[in-house]
């Protein structure tokens, strides 16, 4: 398996995404094959990032895996303290079980509720 990573900084926004393919492509095919699905989607996509659109796109025409919150099969919360490590839970608060097993037909999978957002933030101490 190989892994890819592609990147979106927008202004102040950064997202990414990661993408796994039995094949391995050196750099400047993979960006290649970036570009066209860049091209395919820039106009018209509906995910709420591009690079998801590209992703969805690189999976739909090149057979990658797009790595997403909806694919986990289990989440765990690690805790330093004994006792705390438990299962998180996967589902966005509705009761239906199988939210994750069913992608849409863009293979975007179901709405679930988060996003993941790293924010890098100077500590200062003067803030509380």
């Amino acid at each position: 398996m190989y892994f890819y990573e592609l990147h979106e900084s927008e202004g102040d926004l950064f997202t990414d995404v990661l993408l796994v393919h039995d094949a391995e492509y050196d750099e400047e095919s993979f960006l290649e094959i970036v570009l066209e699905a860049r091209a395919a989607v820039v106009d018209s996509f509906e995910q709420d990032t591009l690079v998801e659109a590209v992703a969805t796109e690189l999976e739909r025409r090149h057979g990658f895996t797009f790595v997403h919150d909806a694919r986990l099969t289990a989440s765990v919360d690690v805790s330093k303290d004994e006792g705390v490590t438990s299962l998180a839970e996967l589902t966005d608060g509705d009761d239906d079980e199988d939210a994750y097993d069913d992608l849409d037909d863009d293979g975007s999978g179901p709405d679930v509720g988060f996003r993941s957002l790293v924010v890098d933030l100077d500590r200062n101490t003067d803030l509380n």
